[in-house]
This record gives C-alpha cells, sequence and structure tokens, in this order.
C-alpha cells in the first residue's frame, strides 16, 4: 500500500484542501505550516486533480503532505463563470462528503491561514453519518458574507447588508465571537471556504444528484448555493472566526464584530491574494500576517534543504 493509497495513517479525522495548479501551492503550504505551528493533532491531505502539474507534485513530496487524487466535479449543465472563474473548481470541494473512509473532515480552502488551533471542528456534534442527511446538522460551515462590498456588478441583486448574516451580529459582538447568526438567516448560504463533514454515502449522493440536475445551472456561487439548498436550514452555523473572509474587517462591513485576536482562521478571498504581492508591500494589514507565516515556512524548508521556489 502506497501513502498515497492510505495518506492520513491511521487517523481517521483529517484538514484537506483542494489543489488543481500551483497558482495557490504557496497558499497550501503556508496553510499546513500554519496547522502544524499551531499543533494540529491531524494531517492535512492536499485533494488533488488531474490539472495538478508534476513539479507541484514533487513539491508536496519534498515537504512530506499526504496527497490523494479526486476527481475534477461539474454539474450536468455548465453554468457561465467568465465572471468569477474561480468557481469552475470550487465543485470539488464537495468531494470531502464522499470520502468514507474517514470519521471526520474538515475541508480547508488554499488561500486560509490558521492563527489558533481548532482541532475542536474534528470533535463538535454532527449528525452521524447513518443518517443519510435527513438531520439538521449534516454539516458545519460559516455563512456567506452576502454584501457584495466591492459591488462587483454581476452579483445577484439580493447580495445586500439586509440579507447578511453577520449583519445581524452587529450589536452583539461577544456573542458574535462564539456563535453563529441562524443558518437560515437572510439567504441562508454557507461559505464553502471551510466545511465540516462526516462523510456519508448517502450524503454524497443527494449532492451528486443535486449536480445532475438542470437546476444546478442557476447556482451562482457554484458549490455553497447547492449545499444552501438542498441542505437549506439543516447545517450548523460556526461563528465568522473560523472563516474570517478578510473583507469582514473593512470598516462599512463587518468591522462590529471583527476581533483580531479572536479570529482562529483567515481566509484570503478574492485577489490580491498575500503571495501575488511582494514581502512588506501589501494592499491591506492581514496579508502581512500571511506574510509573517510564509516567511518562517520557508526558513523553516531551507534548514531541510527544500529550495524549490514555492
Amino acid at each position: 500500500m502506497t501513502q498515497e493509497d492510505n495518506p492520513a495513517g491511521d487517523s481517521k479525522r483529517v484538514w484537506t484542501t483542494l489543489i488543481t495548479n500551483t497558482a495557490y501551492l504557496a497558499g497550501l503550504l503556508t496553510l499546513d505550516y500554519s496547522l502544524r505551528k499551531h499543533k494540529s493533532k491531524y494531517p492535512l491531505i492536499a485533494l488533488y486533480t488531474d490539472t495538478f502539474p508534476p513539479e507541484g507534485h514533487a513539491a508536496l513530496e519534498a515537504r512530506g503532505i499526504p496527497k490523494k487524487h479526486v476527481k475534477y466535479l461539474l454539474p450536468k449543465l455548465h453554468k457561465d463563470f467568465t465572471n468569477d472563474p474561480r468557481f469552475y473548481d470550487c465543485w470539488s470541494k464537495l468531494t470531502p462528503f464522499s470520502l468514507t473512509e474517514y470519521d471526520r473532515v474538515v475541508q480547508l480552502d488554499s488561500d486560509m491561514l490558521v492563527l489558533k488551533n481548532m482541532d475542536e471542528l474534528m470533535e463538535m456534534e454532527l449528525d452521524p453519518s447513518t443518517m443519510g442527511g435527513k438531520g439538521q446538522r449534516v454539516f458545519a460551515a460559516s455563512h456567506a458574507c452576502v454584501c457584495n462590498p466591492l459591488k462587483k456588478p454581476h452579483y445577484p441583486k439580493n447580495w445586500v447588508p439586509e440579507n447578511c448574516a453577520f449583519t445581524s451580529q452587529h450589536d452583539t459582538p461577544d456573542i458574535a465571537q462564539k456563535e453563529g447568526a441562524s443558518p437560515t438567516f437572510g439567504l441562508g448560504m454557507p461559505n464553502g471556504g471551510l466545511q465540516v463533514v462526516n462523510p456519508s454515502t448517502e450524503v454524497y449522493q443527494l449532492i451528486s444528484d443535486q449536480l445532475a440536475h438542470e437546476t444546478s445551472v442557476n447556482y451562482d456561487f457554484a458549490d455553497q448555493s447547492l449545499l444552501g439548498d438542498v441542505f437549506h436550514g439543516r447545517w450548523v452555523a460556526l461563528p465568522y472566526i473560523y472563516n474570517a473572509l478578510k473583507t469582514l474587517r473593512h470598516q462599512g462591513v463587518h468591522a462590529q464584530i471583527w476581533r483580531d485576536d479572536q479570529v482562529k482562521n483567515i481566509h484570503y478571498i478574492l485577489s490580491p491574494k498575500p503571495w501575488d504581492e511582494k514581502s512588506g508591500n501589501h494592499e491591506e494589514e492581514s496579508h502581512k500576517w500571511w506574510w509573517d507565516y510564509n516567511l518562517e515556512r520557508l526558513v523553516e524548508e531551507t534548514k531541510r534543504g527544500i529550495g524549490d521556489g514555492f
């Protein structure tokens, strides 16, 4: 049996992150470093598709990061994501629901940075896989921010602050550090960047059936639109601290609830990514946090004789 046949070793609880190309590889490597820095007990597995190139594989192997091949998922009818091409890859983030060799999978986007240990996500209560997606706690995630703070013209008209779950917490910031708003508030949509999942053949079949349905062409935000639809109100809303979208920190968005010292995992959504910038020349302060970790990682790797430019 190769490592890829059993990438997590004896662990039945794993972090996973999807990687399809090297554009996000620096993010993945620093995400792995941040999990180790904060002493997570659980391994990160890179879920790679056929598009992931040889130099990417070599980088993972040099660092001992386990990897697993997954199929590239797409719905039956293709929606045009020309305005947001990142969403073509997002369907494959539904794969962890199918990884039944594990008891718990926490899917992380590769543009995240762990700032505190959050191993409690591996232990939190969710519906057992035997419930087949019929319960009220099918998976856990933080809400999507539906404010459209960058005023992107192609976003739906109902993406406004009034419909955003985080807006509902502005008057209770202390609670917002510990509890998410109701999963049915506003548009009731989870953000797909972090998903806490008990893998289940039955749940994955529900997802696959929806992917095969013609209505999937109407999902503006790929995986998270599908999850919010198929499991409406039947997911656990985590507080923002586990998927702290960097834009929430901005004045005029959700600065009312954001607290730097409470964030456990920051999500560098949208462009530019921190690694698209040069160290010391950052579009916003939170990008410096990523660079601090990245530079630490590079020093560690140099000591281990790794110098492949990633």
